[in-house]
């Protein structure tokens, strides 16, 4: 078979970006038809190995997954423009709703309406869950990490990094197995090197300008975002109680409330979830300068948060059959999957608190640290939007963009009453 064109490969990549709704699974499903089925660009064998890749990664699976098909089908320029057309549509669809909630969000019958949407961002996150543990937890050792990421979380606090860590470390430990040779075609520490070297300084050129221009704002954007790419294993969900910590508590960017918006109004679009930070940014600059600096927000986090990606598939796709036979960076990474489960517990029941009670306390003990909600802040409406919400998404298997629209119009109408 002939290889396809880089203009082939931009028409099917933007096709796949402006449907690519319902986050990854669906994702990687309408990739699958689109390489593997209707077109023979991949085999069957090359999609899964690639797709088992691109899982043991940081950063968005799905969008990663698409990047490795344009680069094995033209290189380099053909994963760029793969990996870009699955971001671009949603990432102009997030700027537009961050400036909409930026002007609107206030207004009572949005705020009843967002209520809606909060709560079925509590049955999304319930149902990730479910399905990564699922995935993840094959034995006994990742069902004690799970529940060791959880208890380390909400009742102590600890840092997601370092629960990450833990876990590499832990899987790396009791991995089994005997090396193989270094196996697999364009394996090369020397073009792995100029990869990194390469792909760090394009990374870093947004922050040596935000210094020049000596704008903290965008400076603090950058870093902290940065960060974050480099730690989202599991997808979005598992970095959000994080990411949410660090910008209402620690930086002081957004509300809480806002930030359950921001995941809610994240589902609705396509492209990856974690164009959530995306909307982060676009509020904080909003709130801080202007329209201006929510576009400048929005763009040097797109940069922090997907360049990395490309980078992670440009040195590493060489070395997906070298891999398979590293039993113990394949353990490492198989516990930390394992950590995201309990992670994203964490996430689950903050979100479930904070949509359920208007008032939560952090209680501290010694080295416990616990959300505590104030009972008398119980809201029963929150709890009848819920139930609708796992009614629509969990019982009727109702799409994630219509269940939205049908909780953010049972919120409006709750909120009138």
């Amino acid at each position: 078979m002939e290889a396809p064109t880089l203009l082939d490969i931009t028409r099917v990549g933007l096709r796949i970006g402006v449907l690519s709704f319902g986050g990854p699974t669906a994702q990687i499903a309408l990739m699958h038809k689109e390489l593997v089925e209707d077109r023979p660009w991949l085999t069957e064998e090359q999609y899964l190995r690639a797709l088992s890749f691109c899982m043991l990664l940081p950063g968005p699976e799905a969008m990663q997954l698409a990047t490795y098909a344009g680069w094995r089908l033209r290189g380099i320029p053909g994963g760029l423009i793969a990996g870009s057309l699955f971001v671009i549509p949603g990432a102009v669809v997030i700027m537009a709703l961050a400036l909409l909630y930026a002007r609107f969000g206030e207004v009572p019958l949005i705020e009843a309406m967002f209520l809606g949407i909060k709560a079925a961002v509590v049955v999304i996150v319930a149902q990730a869950l479910v399905k990564i543990a699922r995935r993840a937890l094959t034995g006994t050792a990742q069902r004690l990490m799970a529940v060791l990421g959880f208890i380390a979380l909400f009742f102590f606090d600890v840092p997601f990094p370092a629960v990450i860590l833990i876990a590499g470390i832990v899987g790396a430990f009791l991995a089994r197995g005997q090396t193989h040779e270094p196996t697999g075609a364009g394996v090369s520490p020397a073009r792995t090197l100029r990869v990194f070297l390469v792909g760090g300084v394009i990374w870093a050129l947004p922050l040596v300008l935000a210094l020049s221009l000596n704008a903290d704002l965008l400076v603090a954007a950058w870093t902290f975002f940065s960060k974050l790419a480099v730690v989202t294993f599991g997808g979005a969900y598992a970095v959000l109680a994080y990411m949410t910590q660090e910008v209402v508590q620690d930086l002081g960017w957004l509300t809480t409330e806002q930030m359950i918006a921001a995941l809610g109004l994240a589902e609705t679009t396509p492209g990856p979830l974690i164009l959530v930070t995306q909307f982060v940014a676009a509020l904080t600059g909003v709130s801080q300068g202007g329209t201006g600096l929510a576009f400048a927000m929005a763009g040097i986090t797109l940069w922090a948060t997907f360049v990395p990606c490309f980078i992670w598939i440009f040195a590493g796709a060489p070395y997906i059959d070298w891999l398979a036979g590293r039993p113990k960076l394949t353990g490492a990474l198989t516990m930390i999957t394992a950590a995201v489960v309990g992670v994203i517990a964490n996430l689950s029941l903050w979100f479930a608190l904070h949509v359920l009670f208007a008032s939560n306390a952090v209680e501290e003990a010694g080295p416990l640290r616990v959300l505590v909600p104030d009972l008398s802040s119980f809201s029963p409406t929150a709890l009848a939007l819920t139930a609708l919400a796992a009614l629509l998404l969990m019982r009727f298997g109702w799409s994630i963009p219509l269940a939205l629209a049908v909780l953010a119009a049972a919120g409006g109408v709750a909120g009138a009453l």
